[in-house]
């Protein structure tokens, strides 16, 4: 008897640590973030966008996946405690910092961090709530691709751009608008190299970098403050070994920084591809070269374009030494590969890394699609730069009905799909 209430009792407390979730988040804290956020957003009270962003929200401990949200949802899914409303988000859907349909309602999801940060936890939110408002108003782009930004020119232009874009953030007057003009031109002459791109480098800017923008802007007091976070902003981005995933995020928010210290009026921007480097060009009263190429190279001088091709050169060296690695894993050893149909990815910028012809490694990453929802939070997933196949390591390979995990990867198909074996020990996601 005392052996059966010993293994009840192991049992249980195994069970109560696989459930338990954040232990500085309850729905106290729900409830006064809440009301920060509120706080924020009726402090502009729509006067950035045409109207107060302020809507459902819903928190997310990603540990045990429990919600708290500020409304109830139209299904009866969330019950009421403590003055909000909690319930148990499903195993099938991803955690991210957007827009999520759940129970017939739209919140704003945010992902709670590990420990308790004040800063991070209301941008989030604000973050989330600016995707809502791009969602009702229909400014939500399409799938949009800017791997072109990998190619070893267009980072050269683009850091050139940002290097002037700092300047010019940090000076006034004359200036501050031969910058910009600097700058524009970089642009102009990356744009020259890959014109295809120049719609989906515009959908990306607006997208993630009207966010960045406006929780920054919301969030801050006085333009200096402002100013500061983007710039620091840019120093982590600047760091990527690939921009193709991340640079949007903080691009458009130095044009729209810009932008803002001249009074542009944001509410005009009613379209997703929405030039905001043209839009930074008439508000500055900039004139550009017919061709911006021919006075590139002489202006790269002034932005010490030596150091940023020496850089270029050691990411080059980073990336030759992370190949074998890679390959090893993704290529010579079992692995699961899942065909891209329809993607919706969620990842942190800082989490990707370029691999030439390889293609893109993500250390974390959430994908949905036609199959189902794949969350990679260890070891990494390797993504063809077609955008194509998604591989993950085959190691320690498990499958449950319709859950498949492997080490540092759950998987949950959706009915129709299964995980096909190739003989080898290699899998691969089919349409049953």
């Amino acid at each position: 008897m005392k052996r059966l209430i010993f293994i009840a009792a192991i049992i249980l407390l195994s069970s109560c640590h696989r459930n338990e979730g954040l232990t500085w988040f309850s729905a106290g804290n729900a409830a006064e973030y809440f009301r920060l956020a509120e706080e924020v957003c009726n402090k502009d009270n729509g006067s950035l966008w045409g109207e107060n962003l302020y809507g459902p929200v819903m928190y997310v401990d990603h540990r045990n996946r429990t919600i708290y949200a500020n409304v109830a949802d139209s299904e009866d899914n969330l019950k009421a405690r403590d003055g909000i409303f909690t319930g148990v988000l499903p195993k099938e859907r991803i955690i991210t910092n957007n827009v999520i349909e759940f129970g017939g309602v739209r919140y704003a999801m945010v992902p709670l961090p590990e420990e308790e940060d004040r800063y991070r936890i209301i941008t989030r939110t604000v973050h989330s709530l600016f995707h809502c408002y791009q969602d009702r108003r229909g400014l939500k782009p399409s799938t949009f691709s800017t791997r072109h930004l990998n190619d070893r020119n267009a980072r050269l232009y683009l850091k050139l751009e940002w290097k002037a874009l700092t300047y010019a953030i940090g000076t006034t007057g004359e200036t501050r608008n031969q910058a910009i003009r600097d700058a524009l031109v970089f642009r102009g002459a990356r744009r020259e190299l890959f014109p295809a791109a120049i719609e989906d480098e515009n959908k990306f800017e607006n997208y993630e970098g009207l966010t960045t923008f406006t929780y920054i802007k919301l969030c801050n007091s006085g333009p200096e403050e402002i100013q500061k976070r983007i710039l620091e902003y840019l120093d982590r981005i600047y760091q990527n070994s690939s921009y193709a995933w991340g640079y949007g995020f903080v691009h458009g928010a130095l044009y729209a920084t810009l932008l803002n210290d001249k009074g542009f009026d944001f509410k005009q921007i009613t379209q997703s591809d929405f030039d905001l480097g043209k839009a930074a060009l008439e508000a500055y009263g900039v004139t550009l070269p017919a061709v911006c190429r021919d006075v590139a190279g002489s202006l790269a001088m002034s932005y010490d374009i030596q150091a940023i091709r020496a850089e270029e050169s050691k990411r080059e060296e980073m990336i030759n030494e992370n190949t074998r690695r890679i390959v090893t894993t993704f290529m010579e050893k079992p692995v699961v590969t899942i065909t891209m149909e329809s993607p919706n990815f969620s990842f942190e910028p800082e989490d990707i890394n370029a691999l030439d012809t390889l293609g893109t490694l993500y250390e974390r990453l959430r994908v949905s699609d036609n199959w189902g929802r794949l969350a990679v939070d260890d070891g990494g997933a390797l993504l063809t730069n077609d955008l194509h196949l998604l591989r993950v390591s085959a190691k320690d390979f498990a499958i449950d009905k319709n859950h498949i995990s492997g080490t540092g990867w759950h998987l949950v198909l959706n009915d129709g799909w299964q995980a096909a074996p190739d003989g080898d020990g290699s899998y691969t996601i089919k349409r049953n």
